[in-house]
């Protein structure tokens, strides 16, 4: 994952291209710089095993709150579509 500077204070947003259901995990791990697969087996784990029902409306009061990324330096097109590979 690249990282992009661009001159303000590390935000967090909902991540637009590395998501699984809203970029919420996705978001989390750009924020804290760390892989997002760590941060989605670390929600699963709290998931099953503080119950599920909290870590739900957990995750969606974060998708209604936490803005979506606005910009970004990341490359949309996934490798290899479009490219003729």
């Amino acid at each position: 994952m690249p990282f992009c500077y661009s001159g303000f204070m590390n935000k967090l947003y909902r991540s637009r291209f590395d998501r699984v259901m809203a970029g919420v995990c996705g978001g989390v791990a750009s924020y804290f710089e760390i892989d997002s697969t760590v941060v989605r087996l670390l929600f699963v784990f709290l998931w099953l095993f503080s119950g599920i029902v909290p870590l739900t409306i957990a995750y969606f009061l974060a998708i209604l709150i936490i803005p979506l990324e606005r910009t970004s330096c990341r490359n949309p097109t996934p490798s290899g579509v479009g490219l003729g590979v």
